[in-house]
């Protein structure tokens, strides 16, 4: 007998076999299938696929044969890896001196027949074989042979699959752990950013109420403008730990609830004192969705059709339609409009088109993009239509699911 020799790549070879992790896993139909197809191509009472590790040839899947393993310096799948190009035949392994007293041969299961295809992954490193076997002697035709190579580019394609889905998973796992670290840091920086910011503004308002008297024009324009950029670098922070957060909003459990109350809800939280008008295009509706995401989705859109208004009667209209696939919504203003050629960058986050709003200030351009990642998380779209001075209209969707 002779035992199988060593490739010169072994180390390597051995690396590329175990970023699969497929060694000493449980049965799996995927691979039963192709055994027992290739046994019944070619005729034989057994085929397995076989891998080869330091010191054994382990079976992924197997057809008559009783064992998981065997050493392997008694195998033939040995022999086959060190020509990874070349189909490896034993007509009859009886007349054969690396083989005619072989343990396989002379015992159980009496291997006489054997023809084994390399299984070759992309870098072509052999990490075992498909092989088929019988206990008499036997030769495949040119189809059996195609048929079995076609087969065993199966299984390294089922292997590929396999270590793609272990990267992907530990992809996300890293992403994860990134996105909570990443989250971690924005609560904390928010803090810390808000605290001094609150101390300065409360500072500038004790000054200006209690030295007010005391400082001329020029000084007190200078404090207000330091409680005024205090307040929009808050609002910056807060849009900025909003954004981070909507993965989380859009995860959240969805409820049943009135639409029509959801819109008045938003309506007094952006015009307590009643200075602008709202019309609400449907009959009222129950739906079920993520009523947290749709409500920040709401007040975002319809907070800007406010801030981006130079009329001086602002008028905004809520749409409401549903199909049997989607909630569909419009929100409407008659204010200054958005420019076609930016009309796809208000999306993306830090962009700003307007230099100032209704009030003065300049947006923080977070809002449009976190609006996006919500009703994009929330299986939808969203497009925006505008005419210069005669107002925008945002349309958003949002994909129904079976309510648990």
């Amino acid at each position: 007998m002779k035992t199988p020799e060593i490739p010169l790549n072994e180390f390597s070879r051995l690396k590329a076999l175990k970023e699969y992790s497929i060694l000493d896993t449980l049965p799996e139909k995927e691979y039963d299938d192709i055994t027992q197809l290739a046994s019944q191509i070619c005729g034989t009472p057994i085929s397995s696929i076989s891998l080869i590790d330091e010191k054994r040839q382990w079976f992924k899947s197997k057809v008559g044969l009783d064992v998981d393993q065997t050493g392997r310096d008694v195998s033939f799948c040995g022999h086959a890896i060190m020509e990874p190009d070349q189909i490896f035949t034993v007509k009859d392994s009886r007349l054969d001196e690396r083989f005619q007293d072989n343990p396989l041969v002379v015992g159980d299961p009496q291997v006489v027949f054997y023809t084994g295809v390399p299984l070759v992954s992309p870098d072509g490193f052999a990490l075992g074989t498909l092989c088929v076997i019988d206990d008499k002697p036997k030769e495949l035709n040119r189809d059996q042979m195609m048929a079995l190579k076609a087969l065993s580019n199966q299984v390294v394609s089922l292997f590929e699959l396999r270590k793609s889905k272990i990267q992907l998973e530990r992809l996300t796992k890293d992403l994860e752990n990134r996105n909570k670290e990443l989250e971690k840091f924005a609560r904390v920086a928010a803090h810390d950013i808000k605290s001094p910011l609150n101390n300065i503004s409360g500072l500038t308002d004790i000054l200006l109420h209690q030295y007010g008297e005391e400082l001329d024009e020029e000084a007190k324009s200078m404090m207000l403008m330091l409680d005024d950029s205090s307040q929009t670098l808050r609002e910056l922070v807060d849009g900025i730990l909003e954004h981070s957060k909507s993965d989380h909003i859009v995860k959240e459990n969805r409820q049943v609830f009135s639409l029509n109350k959801l819109i008045d809800q938003c309506v007094k939280l952006l015009d307590n004192r009643q200075e602008y008008r709202f019309i609400k295009d449907f009959d009222d509706t129950l739906i079920a969705v993520n009523k947290v995401a749709l409500q920040q989705i709401l007040l975002n859109l319809m907070g800007n059709a406010i801030k981006y208004n130079d009329k001086s009667e602002v008028e905004i209209r809520i749409c409401f339609k549903e199909d049997p696939t989607f909630y569909c919504f419009k929100v409407q203003d008659n204010g200054l409009g958005i420019e076609e050629k930016y009309q796809k960058a208000i999306f993306d986050i830090f962009e700003t088109v307007a230099q100032k709003d209704r009030f003065g200030k300049k947006g923080s351009g977070i809002g449009l993009s976190t609006v996006k990642k919500l009703v994009e998380g929330l299986g939808g779209s969203i497009q925006v239509k505008s005419i210069i001075g005669e107002g925008t209209t945002f349309e958003f969707s949002i994909a129904k699911q079976d309510f648990l």
